[in-house]
This record gives structure tokens, sequence and C-alpha cells, in this order.
């Protein structure tokens, strides 16, 4: 199935893999998720939602395997502060409900932060816009069809 993700890495020449898997509402982990898709969690990339006190809402792009930290984000950023945005708002604010959160071709272009880790794969993995659907790519090819900027956002899980 082509999503709106999909389309919009079609329309810059990108190239990449869909690979579906099972859903289970119950457990939509990026650790599941990864499992599911035939990867480590560390290479299945999990887009949250955040607000800033300066930007405003961007997207965090971090390893299934870790931790958003907020401050190295805010820093990044040019934030005094950042913080996840609550639930109820995700859909409004992307168009994606959660385990189908991705920056490609969101309801709006919020800026971007991908974790610098994601360089250390020839591939990452994010939600291609749907629950049960991953997008398969080059790192490279990722951060330039969202324009992310590069930075240590994420942490070892507490």
């Amino acid at each position: 199935m082509k999503t709106n993700a999909a389309r919009l890495l079609d329309r810059q020449g990108i190239a990449y893999e869909l690979r579906s898997y099972a859903v289970d509402p119950e457990d939509l982990s990026a650790e599941s998720v990864a499992a599911k898709v035939g990867l480590p969690a560390s290479q299945v990339y999990k887009t949250l939602v955040a607000r800033g006190d300066v930007s405003g809402v961007l997207f965090a792009v971090v390893p299934g395997d870790r931790e958003l930290d907020p401050k190295a984000l805010a820093r990044l950023s040019g934030d005094r502060k950042v913080e996840v945005v609550p639930q109820k708002e995700v859909q409004p604010l992307t168009g994606y409900i959660r385990g189908g959160v991705t920056a490609l071709a969101a309801k709006k272009d919020y800026p971007v932060y991908l974790d610098a880790s994601a360089s250390a794969h020839d591939i990452l993995s994010v939600s291609a816009g749907v629950r049960g659907t991953q997008i398969l790519l080059a790192p490279e090819d990722y951060a330039r069809a969202v324009q992310a900027k590069i930075g240590e956002i994420a942490r070892l899980k507490a």
C-alpha cells in the first residue's frame, strides 16, 4: 500500500522499501515493531512530536532502543525547554495516529531533528504514516527528504 510518505519519497526520487507487519494495538513500541520487521531496535526510529518554548512544534526522530533527551533537543533546536506533546494533540498536529507518526508528508512541515546515531546504519526504518507499515531507507536520504537537523538527542533508556 502506498502512503503519502511513500509518495513523497517517490516524488523526490528516493529509493525505499515498504515493510508491513501485524499490528498489536496494545504494543506499539519500537522494540515490538523492530522484531516484526526483522531489524534491531537501534535501526527502527520512532518519531516523537514535541514543543519547544521558542521554536514551537517539532519532530524528534530517535532510535527505538533509546529515549528522547529533551535537554539535548532543546540545545539543538535553540529552545530553553522542550516537552513531548500530550497524546491527544498528536493527530491534530500531524495528521497521523500514534504508531503511525512520521515526519514524511505530515500535515504541516515542522522542523525535524534526527539523532546522530542514524549515520551508523546503512538502513533505518521509520513509520510509513500508518500503523503496520515501515519505510526502510538510507539515513542520508531520510535526512534529506525531511530536511532534518542532525545531533545527539537520544539517551539510553532509564
